[in-house]
């Protein structure tokens, strides 16, 4: 009989940690996956049940160790991120204070984003949150293969993961909105790599250059008449007097929304897709738009009121199935591009610009870029994207792969082509073949800095407490109040 996984497990493999380095203050996202637990608590230190948010006097279930304004660190929380850091080949592996650190931030970030009105977009988390589910269906090679593995739906898991990715991504982009204007110099990189001891310079792993060229499925015409046919039915019952709220809470694929009835709130003109919009601003209040296509799927939209050069409508969205969408004609289009590159009559870096509807990599040439350096050379471990991983493997250098089914970032089936252009081997980095890498570690660092001075100026702001277990952290005892 297969193991089911709890929802714990759950986090621990998919969430792929916003974070900070510990030990670092605030460092770079590309760290061990790393739960971040999103509950929000008004009740003093003690035992809680997992799941409530409620102090259970006399149970040692988990235990908060530290508040900060309305969120908490559980002791679950720290213990799992310290193993996970224990449990890598990282060098310099951080301590308990340091990982506790690190969690304490990320609170004292998402708290003083809630209190400066920094707003995280339904579509950012909606995206995020599908590319962590796509992870998981490379990891366990399908959909079916998750719902096994932890005996909950998809969308079940997404629903109960959806907090912890918002806060990660609310700590994100508060840390950038904190240092946008921070930038880095050519000769902030070479002071910064001179000031690294000898005995201490990064020893990098094997490294890769890697292409591709990407072609999205088409959704077939019984699956567009499938989808319009269900919004159709679902229109004439509120014609017919049902609640389109309603519906959109039962039937909307847009969850974000759909949990306040398809509300979208208020929206500037231009700031929405086109076919939205212009469907949107031929409605008088409450009246319901034709069935609308986008690239996010088929929509009914309802206005809601019109307040000058802004707009409140709701909408129910219908997705295709992924099951349903034809990968034949993307599939004959690569091999026939393959073909051509192979017999040297097509350079696959034209036919990446030309060809691939992957924008970001198609700009390159086809080279995927780590998103954290922007470097075009990628770890060749098990931090690399598995399906990548596993299929670089059985690749030689210099080889073009046959096409590959692949999910694209904003959860899109598609095919994709594989270029192995390059192969480093482990080396101690260097300013000559590791400048983009050493530029993002000396940003990072500055970014750092630029944030623990705020940080400085802003802690009298929210209330932070910690368990007395912890206060002879010494990397804590900027965080804590005096008094404490």
């Amino acid at each position: 009989m297969k193991k089911i996984f709890s929802t714990a497990a759950f986090f621990a493999l998919t969430l792929t940690a916003f974070a900070q380095q510990p030990g670092d203050s605030l460092a770079s996202a590309n760290q061990p996956t790393t739960p971040n637990t999103s509950a929000r608590d008004t009740s003093t230190l003690g035992t809680v049940a997992p799941g409530t948010g409620e102090s259970t006097p006399g149970i040692m279930i988990d235990k908060i160790i530290a508040k900060v304004d309305n969120y908490y660190v559980l002791k679950s929380d720290l213990d799992r991120m310290f193993q996970e850091y224990k449990g890598s080949s990282q060098p310099n592996t951080p301590n308990e204070c340091q990982c506790l650190e690190s969690l304490i931030m990320n609170k004292f970030l998402v708290a003083k984003a809630e209190i400066d009105s920094v707003l995280l977009p339904d579509k950012t988390l909606e995206n995020e949150l599908t590319g962590r589910m796509d992870q998981m269906i490379g990891q366990y090679g399908s959909e079916k293969g998750i719902v096994e593995q932890f005996g909950k739906s998809l969308e079940q898991l997404k629903g109960e993961l959806r907090s912890v990715v918002r806060e990660q991504l609310l700590a994100r982009q508060m840390q950038q909105k904190i240092t946008e204007g921070v930038k880095i110099t050519p000769s902030e990189v070479r002071q910064f790599f001179n000031a690294i001891p000898k005995d201490s310079i990064p020893y990098l792993p094997t490294e890769v250059e890697v292409g591709q060229i990407v072609r999205v499925a088409k959704v077939t015409r019984e699956e567009k008449s499938r989808l319009r046919q269900r919004l159709f039915d679902i229109k004439k019952r509120v014609e017919t007097g049902e609640d389109f709220a309603t519906l959109a809470k039962e039937s909307s694929e847009d969850v974000g929304s759909a949990q306040n009835g398809g509300n979208l709130g208020f929206a500037k003109r231009g700031t929405m897709l086109p076919e939205f919009e212009a469907a949107s601003m031929k409605l008088k209040a409450g009246q319901m738009s034709d069935i609308v296509e986008t690239e996010y799927g088929f929509h009914l939209i309802q206005l809601v009121e019109m307040r000058g050069q802004e707009y409140n409508a709701r909408h129910i969205l219908l997705r295709p199935e992924y099951a349903r969408l034809d990968l034949s004609d993307p599939k004959r289009f690569l091999d026939s591009i393959r073909t051509r590159i192979l017999s040297d009559s097509l350079k696959f870096e034209k036919a990446a610009r030309d060809h691939s509807e992957d924008k970001i990599t198609a700009e390159t040439g086809g080279l995927i870029r780590d998103r954290e350096s922007s470097s075009s050379k990628l770890a060749l471990d098990t931090s690399m994207e598995p399906v990548l991983y596993l299929t670089l493997d059985t690749m030689k250098l210099g080889a073009i792969s046959h096409p590959i089914e692949f999910r694209t970032d904003d959860g899109k089936s598609a095919m994709r082509i594989l270029y192995y252009k390059t192969k480093l081997p482990p080396h101690y980095a260097s300013l000559k073949d590791d400048y983009q890498k050493l530029a993002a570690y000396a940003l990072n660092q500055k970014r750092n800095t630029s944030v623990e001075k705020w940080f400085a100026k802003s802690k009298a702001e929210v209330f932070i407490q910690v368990d007395p277990e912890y206060r002879d952290c010494s990397t804590l005892q900027s965080l804590i109040p005096s008094g404490q």
